[in-house]
């Protein structure tokens, strides 16, 4: 397994952990709703990084367009349409209430990547 791999790997396992906490035990107005849903798009960029470890230009897009088409499925009653809905994990997991915030949180979360990505490239070239 290459080092990026694990790296990655070991980054997924930790921000997954901060969205299950953050869904378990914090039930406020910001963290909740707006951070882990920023967050959200972080961990399923870091498991696709685990997968693809050097990465692909199109990734952090595509990472976001995931995020928001899973928002949109939300609108359509996704959860309910693939006979999930009567699973708490599913619905909590897919979600059942379409949000415009969400899908804000989620162009925030993949323009936060861009940037990132972009600091580590630049810092490798020095």
């Amino acid at each position: 397994m290459s080092h990026a791999r694990r790296r990655y790997g070991l980054v997924f396992l930790l921000l997954l952990g901060v969205e299950i906490v953050i869904a378990l035990f914090v039930h406020d107005r910001f963290v909740r709703p707006y951070l882990g849903d920023v967050l959200v798009v972080w961990v399923v960029y870091a498991f696709a990084r685990t997968l693809f470890p050097t990465g692909f230009p199109w990734l952090p897009a595509g990472v976001t367009l995931f995020a928001v088409l899973v928002e949109v499925g939300q609108a359509f009653g996704l959860v309910d349409r693939l006979g999930l809905g009567h699973i708490r994990f599913f619905r909590i997991l897919l979600g059942s209430v379409f949000d415009w915030a969400d899908v804000l949180c989620y162009l925030i979360g993949g323009g936060l990547i861009l940037l990132a990505e972009g600091i580590v490239r630049a810092h490798k070239c020095r």
